[in-house]
Order: structure tokens, then C-alpha cells, then sequence
């Protein structure tokens, strides 16, 4: 896992106290939370609201907070858990009964990447790729994007989908395996490449 110096050196200076610090941090990742939470659910109120409280109790429980994480995982499983949290409290309010756990994982798509992809292939066999991707089970899927979107790794991913390590590189091997017999490798190798 490559972990980002700068976010060590921010979340230093958060936790000793720093308020442009603090903000530095919510400002660095209020957007990927969101795009995350998005990925779960439809609610955007309820996505917003999760990402206030985990900055409040961040801010809150600093003096208590771990010197030493990665700074982007830490946030993602915490924001997963609040997440999953108001879920159900939601689906008892309205007597839904729903797990995040279980919620499909909205459908993969790499427009960002399109738009840095000039080759008119290249683009095709993205759009390729994302079909093929939105066909794999969800678990797979999730663990895809955890792993190449916001480049965990085995041990972090496990931990936030609370499965062992050996599962979690099962299910890419098997994703990928998958991807492979359906796509052409120039597709596969481009996965590798705009992920």
C-alpha cells in the first residue's frame, strides 16, 4: 500500500491540534467520501450528513485518535461504518429492513479516466471493461474498486468488508479470471493501466 506522505504529515498535525490542519483534511476528502457513499446508497442527505458526523467526531475524539494510520483507509472504514449505521436506523424508521453490506454497489464507470483517454479504442474498451465489470457479483466488484480505485490493500479491504485476506484475493483472482475469458487483453491490460 503506498501511503501518501503528505496525508501522514496533515493528520500529525490534526491530531496535535491544528485547526487549518483539520480542514486541510476535510477539504482533501469530503469529495471522495461522498463520491463513496454514492456507491452504496442513493440518499445523498444521509451520505452528507455521515461525512459531518465523522469530521465531528473526529474533532471530537483527536486527542484519542491513533498517530499512526493510513489516512485514506481510516477515513473509508469509519465513513463505511457510519454509513452502515444510519442505513439502519433509516430502515427502522421506515420499517424497511436493508443492509449496507448487502446493498448492490452501483455500477462501475470510468469517465474520469475517459476523459484523459484520447484514443477513441481506448475509450471502447473502457466502456468494455465497465460492462463486464457491472456483471461480476457484487462482492467482487466492491473489492475491484476498493482495490484499484482507492488503491487498498488485501489486509485493509478484508478488514472493511470483514472477510479474511485469503478471501478477499480469491474473489480478485476470480474477478479477474472472469474479466480475462470475456475481454480481449489489450482491455485487461488497460484495466491495469487506468486504474
Amino acid at each position: 500500500m503506498i501511503v501518501d506522505k503528505s496525508d501522514i504529515e496533515l493528520w500529525e498535525l490534526f491530531t496535535s491540534g491544528s485547526q487549518t490542519a483539520f480542514g486541510r483534511l476535510y477539504d482533501k476528502y469530503a469529495d471522495l467520501l461522498y463520491a463513496f457513499g454514492l456507491r452504496y446508497t442513493s440518499d445523498k442527505d444521509m451520505v452528507k450528513d455521515c461525512i459531518q458526523d465523522l469530521f465531528i467526531d473526529l474533532l471530537h475524539y483527536r486527542d484519542e485518535l491513533a498517530k499512526d494510520v493510513n489516512v485514506r483507509f481510516y477515513l473509508l472504514k469509519s465513513f463505511k461504518r457510519k454509513l452502515h449505521t444510519a442505513s439502519k436506523k433509516a430502515a427502522i424508521f421506515s420499517l424497511n429492513e436493508w443492509d449496507l453490506d448487502d446493498k448492490v454497489v452501483s455500477g462501475f464507470s470510468f469517465s474520469a479516466e475517459q476523459d484523459t483517454v484520447s484514443d477513441e479504442r481506448q475509450r471502447e474498451m473502457l466502456q468494455a471493461l465497465a460492462v463486464e465489470i457491472n456483471k461480476l457479483p457484487e462482492r467482487q466488484k466492491e473489492i475491484l474498486y476498493l482495490k484499484f480505485t482507492h488503491n487498498l490493500d488485501y489486509e485493509e479491504i478484508a478488514s472493511m468488508m470483514q472477510i479474511s485476506v485469503p478471501t478477499c484475493r480469491t474473489f480478485v483472482y476470480r474477478a479477474i479470471k472472469e474479466l480475462r475469458g470475456k475481454l480481449e487483453i489489450s482491455t485487461i491490460l488497460l484495466i491495469l493501466w487506468a486504474l
